[in-house]
């Protein structure tokens, strides 16, 4: 089989809308998580999430494309050419059959639904916008960043919830790796802080309501922690085979070395309390990659900051590794910064992995202040820390059961 590299990254984030700006606030620990402006949540029992800012649209798409799709799939479409710009690719002298995208999302166009559904029953059916079916379809961020760089390779779009940002990295890994491609577009994009995204999380008390605090809203893994912030954004990756990075001169990240997943097929929204098909997704990642748990050096958790979640991850977390190898793990959980970012989530969590691997640092979790006893791992509290990491693992769980794990090495 052949071998997979990111050559290139693109970042629209709530820490920064570029993939040095977004790194540098994640090792810092800077908070992306403020009172909602996206719209009125004064009688929302939520008022809170992490919202993408200072992102000029103009800079990436063109104002007539930007009247016929929806914000997700604008995050996508920036997402995509700042990665391809930073892979330093030339699509035009690649075969366009050879290169493909796999862009996904969690809920797609959600905030068009939203709005297309109140002008129906304010104006009629008859104004609904010739667009309105396009903007909201899941797979259109996809079509738009193959029209937009030429890509006829493989494409379509992935969804499984919160694990559907790295369902589309491992798909199209494998794309790469059985042959199918030589370059491929990964990742996902979200922009789901609209108000029937808030109101429908709030009525699961899936979200936090610490309201009168965002800065210590999201705390993964600390014991006093109560719901996941909403996020949003996208991240993309150049996925590229070995060969042909190297031929060109590709900066290479790190590899992707191998990829896992199950389903619990238990609950529409719990995980299964023994953690049992989390972990077999990290087995079957690790098998795939041909690395023990002792080689693991970071795992960027799936971490959410919800009561459940958080608890029984550690339970998979020892029950794939073994407990002693476990416990000699660094983990951390990105989300305490971004929020969760629903279907973009697996795939920032793909670039923190390749960032830290790249610059030997894992970022820090934010906000853990008291520990759980259902919580007993290491959980790079607060701080940063400069560690060699060779191999690393990133975990994405998903309602509906969905567990995804990928490996990813220094090359």
């Amino acid at each position: 089989m052949k071998r997979v590299v990111i050559t290139g990254m693109g970042v629209v984030s709530p820490l920064g809308c570029n993939l040095e700006m977004f790194w540098s606030n994640l090792i810092a620990g800077t908070n992306g998580i403020h009172t909602i402006t996206r719209f009125d949540a004064s009688s929302f029992p939520v008022k809170i999430a992490a919202e993408v800012k200072d992102f000029d649209v103009n800079a990436f798409v063109d104002p007539k494309v930007q009247r016929r799709t929806d914000r997700y799939t604008q995050y996508a479409l920036a997402a995509s050419a700042m990665a391809v710009r930073d892979s330093g690719i030339d699509f035009s002298k690649e075969d366009p059959f050879r290169c493909g995208c796999i862009v996904s999302s969690g809920v797609g166009g959600i905030s068009t639904t939203e709005s297309e559904v109140l002008r129906m029953k304010e104006r009629g059916p008859g104004r609904i916008s010739p667009f309105c079916i396009p903007e909201i379809i899941v797979n259109i961020a996809s079509g738009m960043v193959a029209i937009e760089h030429g890509l006829k390779g493989p494409n379509y779009a992935v969804v499984s919830a919160c694990a559907t940002g790295l369902h589309s990295v491992g798909c199209a890994m494998k794309a790469i790796r059985y042959g199918e491609a030589d370059v491929m577009l990964a990742g996902g994009s979200e922009a789901s802080v609209s108000q029937i995204s808030i109101a429908g999380f709030a009525a699961m008390h899936a979200l936090s309501t610490t309201n009168d605090d965002p800065e210590h809203a999201c705390r993964p893994f600390d014991k006093n922690r109560n719901g996941f912030i909403m996020g949003e954004g996208s991240a993309v990756l150049v996925l590229e085979e070995y060969e042909h990075a190297v031929a060109r001169g590709a900066n290479i990240y790190a590899e992707i070395s191998g990829f896992g997943e199950s389903c619990d097929a238990f609950h529409m929204t719990a995980p299964a309390e023994d953690g049992s098909s989390g972990a077999y997704a990290m087995v079957m990642a690790m098998k795939d990659a041909g690395v023990s748990p002792d080689q693991i050096d970071y795992l960027n958790a799936h971490g959410t900051s919800t009561p459940l979640n958080d608890r029984i991850e550690t339970v998979a977390v020892k029950r794939a590794m073994g407990e002693d190898a476990a416990r000699a793990l660094t983990i951390s959980s990105s989300k305490s910064m971004t929020g969760h970012m629903l279907g973009a989530a697996g795939a920032i969590e793909s670039v923190v992995c390749a960032m830290a691997i790249k610059n030997g640092v894992v970022p820090p979790t934010i906000n853990y202040a008291e520990p759980d006893p259902d919580c007993d791992l290491d959980y790079t509290p607060n701080t940063a820390r400069e560690k060699k990491i060779d191999v690393c693992l990133n975990n994405s769980l998903g309602f509906g059961g969905h567990n995804a794990c990928a490996v990813f090495r220094k090359v």
